[in-house]
């Protein structure tokens, strides 16, 4: 499908992760398949209405997931949802506990990250010949995060607000030794997903926040059964319902214009002038620079 970039009424993007691979209640449902400069998203793009908005559905790891952490084409994700006019993203994603309070089937809405992942050359829509550098001190939208944090509190949720999500990547659970070592330096949950998702939707000048669901302890607790894929399923069905539900009462109340900061986080982050531009960079840019583009 060719892009159908649109600014005039922003669309809604979620991100489905563990547990979470389609969305209850869309009329005019319809299933899309987006080429992008990056190649094919996870999977088809669910499109519809949900309470009056536009809203558009991807399973980061494909229906019956398919792909690994260190498999998924993030940036084709995001450049897809960003091409069919989405500005708001609200991410699912199964997470470790790394701290005694969180426990399995808590919400943690996570306001920072720490990067341990090593493909970061693929957590940039930049490069071959635009330099760009977003700031990134505060990598969670926090309009977002705050609609999140209040219908979860409204939804009987066992909620922390704020927090460090340490990414890795996977596929491999932690070893002991670095979980307590995430421990150590303050983390809160552990990961192999979210952050770069967060990168590319800040330079896709998308408002992004995340609900991460706690399924485990990792391995630190060493009174606890250390994380494997069966003592995480239960724990995934119950977080993923509860995860709907918020959603479902989110979506009304995300607003009907895209006037945040996060949706002009270019302003001041490309380096390169225009007139240097490549023209074929630009044009496989185009549904994240129109705006710069005349």
């Amino acid at each position: 499908m060719s892009s159908t970039f649109t600014d005039d009424i922003p669309a809604i993007g979620i991100i489905g992760g563990s547990g979470m691979y389609d969305v209850d209640g869309f009329t005019q449902r319809e299933e899309i398949a987006v080429s992008t400069p990056y190649g094919d998203p996870s999977d088809k793009i669910v499109s519809g209405v949900l309470a009056g908005r536009r809203v558009y559905f991807l399973p980061r790891h494909g229906k019956g997931h398919r792909i690994l952490p260190t498999e998924i084409n993030h940036r084709a994700n995001i450049y897809a949802l960003r091409s069919l006019g989405v500005r708001f993203i609200i991410c699912v994603t199964a997470v470790g506990s790394l701290k005694e309070q969180y426990h399995p089937r808590d919400i943690l809405l996570p306001d920072q990250f720490f990067d341990r992942t090593s493909r970061r050359e693929h957590h940039t829509f930049f490069g071959r010949g635009i330099a760009a550098h977003i700031a990134f001190a505060d990598p969670i939208s926090a309009g977002l995060r705050t609609l999140l944090a209040e219908e979860s509190r409204c939804a009987g949720a066992t909620l922390h607000d704020g927090g460090t999500y340490v990414c890795m990547d996977g596929p491999a659970f932690s070893t002991r030794a670095e979980s307590n070592v995430n421990r150590q330096l303050g983390f809160d949950v552990v990961g192999m997903t979210n952050l770069p998702e967060a990168k590319l939707a800040r330079e896709a000048e998308i408002a992004l926040a995340t609900l991460s669901m706690v399924t485990d302890y990792d391995c630190w607790k060493t009174d606890e059964a250390h994380v494997t894929v069966d003592a995480v399923i239960g724990h995934l069905q119950a977080n993923a319902g509860r995860a709907k539900e918020i959603i479902a009462r989110v979506i009304p109340r995300v607003p009907h214009s895209a006037d945040w900061p996060e949706h002009r986080a270019l302003d001041n982050a490309i380096i390169t002038p225009r007139e240097f531009w490549p023209q074929e960079t630009a044009e496989s840019l185009r549904a994240i620079l129109q705006r710069f583009i005349k």
